[in-house]
């Protein structure tokens, strides 16, 4: 199964990367199995995969930078302002990279991704070229006036997603 994992790079990116480790590893995450017998012609039809079935799950950590509207591109600004954002661009691609390492030490296939761009338009094309069955989303809990007046990422993504979105609370 192919997993794309959205983090925000909060304290609350490792409830996601728990629940992302918990499906690939089929101990019963939410969804996991039924997921596993709709995918898999060789379910059995109880909700389980056969035992000697390997798993090959993926899972791709994912980071959306969205872009600054003040920052227009490489040419613009002072070399200083450049710097600045660059490094905050490596600071956030390191991140990534840690959360994908430690799927990676628990023997999970990892990758981290920094991907750039309006978050769930972003997320859903990066789901799609990545051809993932389940898209891994956090939920702050802010509450309907805080969505309606700012948005949220997990709503849009549940929203306009194909493929199956697991969302994890993060109170």
């Amino acid at each position: 199964m192919t997993i794309l994992v959205a983090v925000d790079l909060s304290e609350a990116s490792h409830k996601l990367l728990d629940a992302a480790r918990r499906v690939a590893r089929r101990e019963g995450g939410v969804g996991a199995e039924e997921l596993r017998s709709r995918r898999s012609p060789q379910g059995t039809g109880d909700g389980r995969c056969p035992a000697s079935e390997p798993d090959g799950s993926k899972v791709y950590v994912v980071h959306v930078v969205e872009p600054d509207p003040e920052f227009v591109g490489w040419g613009a600004g002072p070399g200083v302002v450049r710097d600045q954002v660059a490094e905050g661009f490596r600071r956030e691609r390191h991140a990534v990279e840690e959360l994908a390492a430690a799927l990676r030490a628990d023997g999970i296939e990892a990758h981290g991704l920094t991907i750039q761009g309006p978050t769930v338009a972003a997320l859903l094309q990066e789901a799609e070229r990545l051809a993932a069955e389940l898209i891994v989303v956090g939920s702050h809990g802010h509450g309907v006036a805080y969505d309606l007046a700012v948005g949220s990422t997990s709503s849009g993504v549940i929203r306009k997603s194909v493929v199956p979105v697991l969302v994890v609370p993060f109170r």
